[in-house]
């Protein structure tokens, strides 16, 4: 089979490709090597499994989580497609097994972890099979640039050399500018492309909110979901036991998962949330990566996450199947403070620190925007959006002051020091400070020099990371972090645009009907004790075989159950999502429950 259209459709059961997924199978096909920045939820595995069942020789996908290849492979064989895993989490006789089956083609797809691919051994049994497509997923995590490198991903840089037959291709949904260019150097050499579909995830509510009593703040938040699966990421151990206890006190069905807990409890756990409706999961950041639960309904963040890559990947796992779902978060001074610790106690490389702690003062910029937090949040990643209408600056605007005139002393000054100095060295050029970098460098005779002594230097860092949120301000993460105008910023400089900043952060708690009347939306015409019932059956074929529910059926594929109500084979294979194997193995027991 080899007409891409023909397996979406026969295979997969969809009616054809998402917005951008043919774009890039067929750069795949035509033996592009390509980089895919594509938003979570958006569909890249398909764009990456319909061309490995179209070429001749094996797929190779490189994947860092067992769980996650463990599910991968699940969904594959319940579309009838034979696919191979190689992992520690297995048997010694069972990965021998699975690489056979590789090796003598009944098998199209292998997924390995980079640790075990990269061997002299498996290298050398690789080359005999003459691979025709490497696939690495969560390709951030090669980039020295990006805030979650792993050192056992850099390995891959290799397999150009090794391979350079083979087409190859990455897929992330969290790079900026400079970890896509370190991405496609190490993988592509200069031969391929980056195509990038975009950060925006439209379905997610955005709120940020200053921390002052995080008990009540969350069970606020929580009131009026307890029939919702959710996220709450806590930043230590300890808390994350203390919230999981209080929640499991107020009556929700609560579990724990940090790596302090046995990995017995941990995958039990995990198993819960992923089979389970209405389980809150509250979590270190050790729960996240390869999480594909579609009907995550909110992500609730107690604290500052560590960047605007890791908060961006974390709320991720929000929404996945494109219904509305909310992402929350807290933020207060001991967050910061830890953040900073965080980073300083990170090994010696000061690059490394550097980057980290300019990263942060991004996603603390983001938190304390007057505009728009969508806005805010895909202009770090470079794309440029109006207002959301979906986010709590834009439901609840806060009060905001006129600051053109102090913008534009700030402007001025980063623009007179040549653009290559942080925040610290500007403040102490606005506030006139006789600081040795300034007299050395001459910057105590500039125009600008001392221009802001009126304002304090924690007004100054506040103001400063305020024009960064808006856009007016960029930091060159891949220099030192020095302060950059951007068009934006220009016009203000030149007069051509105003420029307010926020004067008190206040974020309303949004009414509850409000966040009703958005999530009721794409339910209407669903039956919703049908939908349980569906639900229900799903969880029950899933436990059988011991896979996620959504490997049966994703939620968007019972809400399109309900709404056909299918009578026969026939008219369940219209259904969005059922595909043949999946038709043959599960269509009669949901014709039944559709009938009852």
């Amino acid at each position: 089979m080899s007409d891409p259209e023909d397996i979406v459709k026969s295979v997969f059961g969809f009616a054809g490709f998402r917005p951008g997924q043919r774009e890039i199978v067929d750069r795949l096909l035509g033996g592009v090597n390509t980089l895919t920045v594509m938003p979570t939820g958006a569909g890249k595995s398909l764009c990456y499994q319909v061309p490995a069942l179209c070429l001749d020789g094996p797929t190779v996908v490189i994947s860092p989580l067992v769980a996650l290849m463990d599910d991968q492979v699940a969904g594959l064989r319940a579309n009838g497609i034979d696919a191979a895993c190689l992992h520690s989490g297995q048997s010694r006789d069972r990965n021998v097994e699975e690489w056979l089956r590789l090796r003598d083609g009944s098998a199209k797809i292998v997924y390995m972890a980079p640790e075990r691919l990269m061997t002299d051994r498996m290298m050398a049994a690789m080359e005999k099979l003459n691979p025709a497509l490497f696939v690495v997923d969560e390709a951030h995590c090669i980039s020295k640039w990006g805030a979650s490198f792993r050192p056992e991903y850099e390995m891959l840089s290799a397999l150009p050399d090794r391979f350079p037959n083979a087409v190859m291709a990455a897929f992330t949904a969290t790079a900026d500018a400079a970890t896509q260019r370190d991405i496609a150097d190490k993988l592509f050499r200069g031969r391929g492309d980056t195509v990038v579909h975009g950060f925006d995830r439209p379905n997610l509510m955005l709120a940020v909110q200053p921390k002052t009593n995080w008990r009540k703040q969350l069970g606020a938040f929580l009131a009026d979901r307890r029939d919702q699966a959710g996220i709450v990421y806590c930043l230590s151990r300890r808390l994350t036991d203390e919230v999981a206890e209080l929640l499991k006190n107020d009556g929700y069905r609560a579990l724990p998962y940090h790596a302090g807990l046995p990995p017995e409890v941990r995958k039990e756990n995990q198993e819960i949330f992923m089979s389970e409706d209405a389980v809150v999961m509250v979590a270190t950041i050790a729960f996240g990566m390869g999480i594909d639960k579609p009907d995550i309904r909110y992500v609730f963040h107690l604290n500052l996450p560590g960047s605007m890559e890791a908060y961006y990947q974390e709320i991720g796992r929000a929404g996945r199947d494109g219904a509305p779902s909310e992402v929350a978060m807290l933020y207060g001074l001991d967050d910061i403070r830890l953040r900073r610790q965080f980073i300083e106690q990170d090994g010696e490389d000061t690059d490394h620190k550097r980057r980290e702690h300019k990263r942060l003062d991004a996603l603390l910029a983001y938190c304390e925007t007057t505009q728009c937090r969508r806005v805010s949040l895909l202009s770090y990643f470079g794309e440029e959006s109006g207002p959301c209408g979906n986010c709590d600056t834009c439901l609840d605007p806060p009060e905001v002051i006129d600051g053109t005139r102090e913008a534009q002393m700030l402007l001025s000054a980063v623009l007179r020091t040549g653009e290559s100095f942080g925040a610290a060295h500007i403040i102490d050029v606005l506030r006139g400070a006789r600081t040795v970098k300034i007299e050395e460098r001459g910057h105590d005779t500039l125009p600008t020099f001392g221009v802001g002594e009126a304002q304090s230097k924690p007004f100054w860092q506040a103001f400063i990371r305020q024009a960064i949120a808006g856009g007016y301000l960029s930091i060159n993460i891949e220099g030192f972090g020095g302060l950059q105008l951007t068009r934006k910023g220009r016009d203000v400089l030149n007069g051509h645009e105003a420029f307010s900043y926020r004067a008190i952060p206040v974020a309303k708690e949004k009414k509850k009907a409000e966040r009703q009347a958005r999530r009721d939306v794409d339910m209407e015409g669903v039956d919703h004790d049908l939908l349980v019932a569906l639900k229900s059956l799903r969880r029950e074929l899933a436990s059988e075989r011991n896979v996620p529910a959504y490997v049966v059926f994703s939620d968007a594929t019972l809400i399109d159950m309900c709404r056909l109500r299918p009578e026969t084979l026939d008219q369940m294979a219209l259904v969005s999502g059922v595909g043949p194997k999946k038709l043959e193995d599960f269509g009669p027991a949901f014709l039944h429950a559709l009938a009852g």
